[in-house]
């Protein structure tokens, strides 16, 4: 299997930002959600590492 050549977005389509400035839908922070369409394939996965880490304290609201 070879190596990712493109990652979409984690979004969801449930966009609200928490008093945190955290999706509430996909758990990206509003500075992650602001640089993923520039990102490159190592950037959008070290958000979505981020993703995964802030998973384990905030659940998702949809």
């Amino acid at each position: 299997m070879g190596k990712a050549t493109y990652i979409p977005t984690p979004c969801i389509r449930v966009c609200r930002l928490n008093e945190e400035s955290v999706c509430v839908g996909c758990l990206r922070s509003a500075e992650e959600i602001r640089r993923w369409p520039d990102a490159d394939l190592d950037e959008r996965i070290e958000i979505l590492d981020q993703i995964s880490e802030r998973s384990k304290t905030i659940a998702p609201q949809y």
